[in-house]
């Protein structure tokens, strides 16, 4: 068996003869130094014409340069049977629809019944050997599409897409009350609340979070808004809504008065183990409970991106789920 991945290829063109093999690693083939560096290290982590090379060497027209990384396990965390809704994947992506209620990764008291532990358990039933690397996180109540690379390189070319705001990611919400702007931007730092740090809040000195809206539906006392983001701050969404006075439907954590003492957190701001709980009050004196909900209503509903590997364009959509489609049907009753 191989002790590397498929590698990664690119030939030489008449324009670039004679140019530095360095330059094609990082130019050309968008390498970071941090990847660049782990392969020198490698035996057979780049070559020319299938010899390993010095990066300081002028490449020829009609070169092949190969790169090849080594194959990796995520030797810490347990493989563990679970249902994955997988949308695609491909020798370097895995995209999932993450059931709302699973955390991602594991976590300090979270040691099982994640997302990794379901796709290590997958890949090693398959014989495959990846490390987890997920492109990035979803709250632990929020569902919908996710992807994880299967390389490093993968992982570093999406996380560049998703700085340089090319990435597509739209989530539907379900908040409390009738919004009245058929469309919106919220423009508003966020930080650590410094009384329950656990918690966001909008504050002056806060960091750069922007959040577009668009309202889908509007209900009696609720609203479906489909939302979209410019910067990925925790809680980026649930802050933001609750600050334009929506909440989310079942948000525990950011209510429009303060949160409940008996709300408790994991340090790791991934999750937040009691925000699925009813909120009380609004919607005509029914908590959240009453449309079927015991999570706050937020589902990531779209995921595009350039495929790292064929250069293309590639999107994913993940159905609203069950629970979030038996509270749309109790709203349209109510009214």
């Amino acid at each position: 068996m191989s002790l590397y991945y498929e590698p990664l290829t690119y030939h030489v063109s008449q324009e670039e003869d004679g140019i530095l093999l360095k330059t094609i690693l990082q130019s050309r083939m968008h390498l970071s130094r941090k990847l660049l560096s782990r392969l020198k290290l490698t035996e057979q982590g780049i070559t020319v014409n299938g010899e390993r090379q010095y990066i300081s060497i002028r490449v020829r027209e009609g070169d092949l340069v190969e790169v090849r990384m080594l194959k990796e396990e995520s030797d810490d965390i347990l493989p563990q049977p679970l249902p994955l809704d997988i949308l695609h994947e491909d020798e370097q992506l895995l995209v999932l629809n993450k059931a709302a209620g699973m955390i991602v990764h594991p976590t300090h008291g979270h040691y099982v019944n994640t997302l990794a532990n379901g796709v290590v358990h997958y890949w090693q039933q398959q014989g495959k050997s990846y490390r987890f690397r997920p492109i990035h996180r979803l709250d632990q109540e929020t569902s919908g599409t996710l992807a994880v690379a299967k390389n490093p390189f993968v992982h570093q070319q999406v996380s560049e897409q998703m700085q340089a705001h090319q990435v597509k990611k739209e989530y539907i919400a379900l908040v409390h009350g009738v919004m009245e702007d058929d469309q919106g931007t919220v423009n508003e730092p966020i930080d650590r609340d410094p009384d329950q740090p656990h918690i966001r809040i909008v504050t002056p000195s806060g960091y750069a979070a922007v959040t577009h809206y668009r309202v889908e539906r509007r209900f009696r006392e609720a609203t479906m808004v489909r939302l979209w983001l410019e910067t990925g701050r925790t809680h980026q969404i649930r802050v933001h809504m609750k600050h334009l006075g929506h909440p989310l439907l079942g948000d525990k954590l950011y209510l429009l008065g303060e949160p409940t003492a008996a709300v408790q957190t994991d340090a790791d701001t991934e999750t937040a183990r009691s925000e699925g709980s009813a909120v009380s009050g609004g919607l005509g004196g029914a908590g959240a409970s009453a449309w079927g909900l015991d999570r706050h209503a937020l589902h990531a509903c779209t995921l595009g991106f350039v495929h790292p590997g064929t250069k293309r364009w590639i999107e994913f959509e993940a159905p609203l789920p069950d629970d979030l489609t038996r509270c749309v049907e109790r709203l349209e009753e109510f009214g």
